[in-house]
């Protein structure tokens, strides 16, 4: 399989290891779903009638006074009262090991290549770290909508694509299936092409 080169005529010749599978889409959806869960904090806390503070003493009498019986205001019917069914902070991490997870990253990668989405470069070479520089440089490439993996830390490029809408930067060992959804292409420098095919082998 080859991938186009943006800046140049030519094309990289690929492993079919890793960008050469069937799309597995109910793979992708479990591994994205739990990615997402896991993002969620979890912290939403309520007070049933029990954690309710007071309410001990039978507001009034239970015959005579003409109201409905109560056996405490604390009653999740009262105002102030507790909350019928309180919520409690709960982990909603689900399981996904390590063999699905880089089954769903192929099955992604392997899709991109396939619709012409993912697209290689040999560097984005900005003379300073301007915002402006690399917005003219993507336009060019027709990219309004771009995840540029790297396989290693760019300061100068990570400086200019941070203000940038659609536009996000990570390293071979933070890409993952949210970031890969998320954008319309993506572009990845030869030498993260290179690393990934060495972790998917």
């Amino acid at each position: 399989m080859k991938l186009k080169l943006v800046n140049g005529s030519g094309a990289l010749q690929v492993s079919e290891a890793a960008f050469g599978h069937k799309f597995n889409e109910p793979l992708v959806h479990q591994v994205l779903t739990a990615y997402r869960a896991a993002g969620r904090a979890g912290t939403k806390a309520q007070k049933s009638r029990a954690e309710v503070s007071g309410g001990g003493r039978k507001p009034y009498a239970q015959k005579g006074t003409g109201q409905a019986r109560a056996g405490s205001n604390r009653s999740p019917l009262w105002i102030g009262g507790g909350r019928t069914f309180a919520a409690k902070p709960r982990d909603f991490t689900q399981k996904v090991n390590r063999k699905m997870y880089r089954g769903a990253i192929r099955s992604m990668l392997s899709e991109l290549a396939r619709t012409e989405r993912l697209l290689v470069t040999d560097g984005i070479k900005l003379e300073a770290p301007k915002t402006k520089l690399l917005a003219q440089q993507l336009k060019a490439w027709e990219l309004p909508s771009v995840l540029i993996v790297v396989e290693a830390s760019d300061a100068k490029l990570a400086l200019a694509a941070r203000n940038l809408p659609h536009v996000e930067v990570v390293e071979v060992p933070a890409l993952n299936p949210l970031s890969l959804a998320a954008y319309d292409k993506v572009l990845m420098t030869v030498g993260a092409v290179k690393l990934i095919e060495e972790r998917l082998q």
